[in-house]
């Protein structure tokens, strides 16, 4: 039996909570991973998991072997990396999860150049605006908007879109000179996956007071490409991110309303489990990220990680 192995197995077990989605995980058949945690169990002699339909639950064998699992796998992933650092060639696969449009309009344009400058290493991304929990999925890496809640999540700040509300230039060119006085039925709004009330927008500016606006035009998205193709129609005014934008504002094509108004931010972080070293890999995907999109633009350190509900209003 190969020992490293079953520990490994036995570890995303426990981790996922499931010996199917372990399996899912590891593109394993579920017999296989059952086979391979009962041989452990035989090889050791003790019982390491009840298990029944329901739930799975740690025998206090099972406790003490897997805190052993967790720092033997992470001191050999330690001494991998260390090796690979000193040779100068990264080898292996990383998981790696990020939300669609962003992943289109940012990240994986730039993963070409990863990718040529880490021949040796495969990079697996899923594109999804599903979160999905990281440990169950075997997720190295995974991108997220806004707020980490999760607990035993580590978050780094990598880059800091900003909002622009911008439509057709005729269209812009008609509306009123404050945005206060914008007519909600012009404007098209950001809906949740599965929702149908927009998000507002909050437009500030230095010594007056905040506007807000609820979109109430013909036409609602929960994709900002969508938003973008009903603005070059002239349909209506959208609030996206300019990450999204500024290649049509750049051409012409949509221009920037009110934009004396700051008109909202939205951070963006690389995200990692706790439970897993950072290893060389991982490091280096990060901080290629860091290096590639612009430095300028990053939440501060302080903001890496935001807890707590969703405020009643989310701009």
């Amino acid at each position: 039996m190969d020992r490293l192995w079953a520990m490994q197995v036995f570890v995303r077990v426990t981790e996922s909570g499931s010996f199917s989605r372990a399996a899912a995980s590891l593109n394993l058949a579920n017999a296989t991973v059952t086979a391979c945690v009962r041989n452990l169990e035989k090889h050791l002699g003790a019982t390491l998991i009840n298990r029944n339909t329901r739930f799975l639950c740690l025998t206090d064998a099972g406790e003490q072997f897997l805190r052993d699992s967790r720092q033997i796998l992470q001191a050999v992933e330690r001494a991998e990396s260390d090796i690979q650092s000193a040779i100068g060639e990264l080898r292996g696969t990383l998981r790696m999860e990020v939300p669609i449009a962003i992943g289109q309009a940012l990240i994986c344009p730039a993963l070409s150049l990863f990718a040529a400058r880490h021949p040796r290493l495969s990079l697996a991304v899923t594109l999804t605006n599903q979160t999905h929990n990281m440990i169950e999925n075997a997720i190295d890496v995974a991108i997220r908007m806004g707020r980490v809640e999760e607990a035993d999540m580590v978050a780094r700040p990598i880059f800091e879109g900003r909002y622009l509300v911008c439509g057709r230039p005729d269209v812009v060119d008609r509306l009123p000179a404050h945005p206060s006085q914008l007519d909600p039925r012009l404007c098209l709004g950001l809906v949740d996956e599965g929702g149908f009330v927009p998000a507002g927008w909050q437009l500030e500016r230095e010594g007056e007071e905040p506007v807000f606006v609820r979109p109430d035009g013909p036409l609602h998205f929960n994709s900002s490409n969508a938003l973008i193709g009903a603005a070059l129609q002239g349909t209506g005014l959208v609030h996206v991110l300019d990450v999204y934008a500024d290649a049509y504002v750049a051409s012409g094509e949509l221009a920037c309303a009110y934009p004396e108004w700051t008109t909202g931010i939205k951070p963006f972080y690389a995200v990692t489990p706790k439970t897993r070293v950072m290893s060389t890999k991982i490091r280096t995907l990060i901080d290629f990220l860091l290096e590639t999109l612009d430095a300028q633009r990053r939440p501060r350190p302080w903001e890496a990680v935001r807890t707590g509900p969703a405020a009643a209003w989310r701009p």
